[in-house]
């Protein structure tokens, strides 16, 4: 019964997830298109000599944010360039892709990105214990942050566990690249047979969060990475 759990979590539910998340984020930027136009303009004044680069100022360095919170201002830089090299490392493992060199059995950034997403995140989830945020939280935003701590923690571990004992604790990027093309060739291989090693059960464990992230990620409010810079380009005109 573990066995077939895994493999449904591995491969089925893997598709699932990736559907819905297309699917959902498909649906909820065709019904905003679809909207009635604001009574009023949304423009901001004056308007900036350049607004495609006031608009890409505003949306990666957030000057609004370092101007009223710096502490999670840092937090926030930190947790994006992060998750930006941690997409990398993830697209690395992709055989034919060598961010790192095809026989290393480390990640991109060696566990250091994945710790940093990690702090940050947690950083998040206890600003939003105090203060005026705890005021207007509600209980998805708690289940949100924490479905992402312990998606970056099953992530880390699996990171670090690559270089805690050489022999026999290891899956490497040649096996991780395995199993990604046997899911994008549509082989429905058995992953435990292509991911060697006694941590085989935090590899499903992350990979079931990663597939409960993308499946709820177009009903949460972190759509607005969508939107974020279309909207800062319609108020700078």
């Amino acid at each position: 019964m573990a066995g077939w759990i895994g493999y449904f979590i591995m491969v089925p539910m893997v598709y699932i997830a990736v559907a819905v998340f297309v699917i959902g984020i498909l649906a909820r930027v065709a019904r905003l298109l679809a909207s009635p136009k604001h009574p009023f303009p949304l423009r901001l004044y004056p308007v900036p000599s350049s607004a495609r680069l006031c608009a890409l100022k505003e949306t990666f360095l957030m000057p609004q944010v370092r101007a009223h919170a710096p502490l999670f201002w840092v937090f926030l830089i930190l947790f994006h360039i992060a998750f930006l090299f941690l997409f990398l490392g993830h697209l690395d493992l992709i055989p034919g892709i060598h961010l790192m060199p095809p026989d290393s059995v480390h990640m991109l950034g060696h566990g250091f990105i994945g710790l940093t997403v990690t702090l940050a995140t947690f950083y998040f989830l206890l600003r939003r214990m105090r203060g005026t945020l705890r005021e207007i939280s509600v209980l998805g935003d708690y289940l949100l942050l924490l479905l992402l701590i312990l998606l970056f923690l099953t992530g880390d571990t699996v990171s670090w566990a690559n270089s805690w004992n050489p022999d026999g604790f290891v899956i490497g990027k040649v096996e991780f690249g395995d199993y990604l093309q046997s899911l994008l060739g549509f082989t429905f291989a058995n992953p435990r047979d292509l991911l060697p090693g006694s941590h085989y059960i935090v590899v499903v464990l992350h990979v079931l969060l990663a597939n409960l992230f993308l499946i709820l990620f177009p009903f949460t409010k972190i759509m607005h990475t969508f939107f974020a810079l279309p909207m800062n380009r319609l108020r700078r005109g």
